[in-house]
């Protein structure tokens, strides 16, 4: 049994963890924080706690962290962990961090993005991406794992066998994401506010948005060469789900194609299934099936249905944003790191 904290508790990714670790059968929650919140017990936040979890949510301290964790999840806003992490890691506990800012390994490229000069490169060099898919070896004896981003799950895990296997093939990549609100963050906001998104739907930060250098760098080094993509995200009229269209045009000039665009899908689908025979929470649909939100909203699934058409293929992929998007990734992330069964509270 660990001990595990949840910084950033008051938030919507935080609110998620509780929920499952508190299913966990081999970490115990010791303690809540949050940046913003008067301290108070959790219950009295989210009362749907009351009788479950009576922990108070304290204010965030570093002292405090150390002495009641073995593990701690950072559910923070971007800019705030690489205050905390230094710390925890001199004092010998292991960080699983939901946002942003050890996941890209560029300093200047996490500046461009988020506005703020990064604090802790030497944590930035260390960290693990924690894309259990992709990257498990690696995340089992790492002390600091970057959770990824909402966006960035969907789009890697739609993409990973194509740009693994048959890189020369590609074109370009066009990447249509649609998200539900909690995708922003527990923040107050005149865009965000009931209002405003009920009843409307629109595309939002339009090829700039702070997930497009993370889905290139990582798709970019399991390709072996630059990776491009074209990436716009779109508010839906939701609470919670993620589900990303993806274009990936042919590249015409490749001479010996080994991608089988323009023939049955089984043979691609197989080239999928093959690839995620053995990762327990990436299920690809049969040809003619894609996913929808109200199939993996409230698990850790990503949902994958792939269409060969003409010179281009159509990958269709669906997450919850707040579990395989955020706080379910993190557990399964906390499960391979403690050597737990990776479904533990998740399936």
């Amino acid at each position: 049994m660990i001990n595990v904290g949840i910084a950033g508790a008051t938030g919507y990714a935080g609110k998620e963890l509780i929920k499952v670790l508190l299913h966990h059968p081999n970490a115990r929650i010791t303690g809540l924080y949050s940046t913003s919140e008067e301290p108070k017990a959790i219950s009295d936040i989210y009362p749907e706690f009351r009788g479950k979890i009576n922990l108070p949510c304290n204010r965030l301290e570093l002292k405090e962290l150390v002495s009641k964790c073995d593990l701690v999840f950072l559910a923070l806003p971007h800019t705030i962990s690489m205050d905390i992490v230094p710390g925890l890691l001199g004092a010998g506990k292991r960080v699983i961090d939901l946002s942003a800012d050890y996941r890209l390994k560029d300093p200047k490229i996490y500046e461009h993005f988020y506005k703020a000069k990064h604090k802790d490169e030497s944590g930035l060099k260390e960290s693990v991406y924690g894309l259990p898919e992709i990257n498990r070896g690696k995340i089992k004896n790492a002390r600091l794992v970057a959770n990824p981003g909402c966006y960035s799950t969907a789009a890697i895990l739609a993409l990973a066998p194509l740009v693994a296997l048959a890189p020369a093939e590609l074109g370009a990549i066009i990447i249509d994401g649609k998200s539900g609100v909690t995708g922003a963050g527990k923040k107050m906001a005149p865009e965000l506010l009931f209002p405003e998104v009920n009843e409307d739907f629109k595309a939002y930060k339009v090829n700039v948005h702070q997930h497009i250098p993370e889905i290139k760098q990582i798709l970019s080094k399991l390709s072996g060469r630059k990776i491009a993509v074209t990436f716009v995200a779109h508010l839906l009229p939701l609470n919670r789900g993620i589900l990303e269209t993806i274009y990936v045009i042919k590249n015409q000039k490749s001479k010996n194609p080994c991608l089988p665009v323009g023939r049955k899908n089984q043979n691609l689908n197989a080239l999928y299934k093959k690839f995620y025979k053995n990762e327990p929470f990436v299920r690809i649909r049969e040809e003619g099936d894609f996913p929808r939100l109200k199939d993996v909203t409230g698990t850790n699934f990503c949902d994958i249905g792939i269409k060969a058409d003409s010179d281009t293929l159509i990958i269709i992929a669906a997450i919850d944003n707040l579990l395989k998007g955020a706080s379910g990734q993190a557990v399964q992330n906390m499960n391979i790191m403690y050597n737990f069964p990776e479904g533990a509270a998740l399936l």
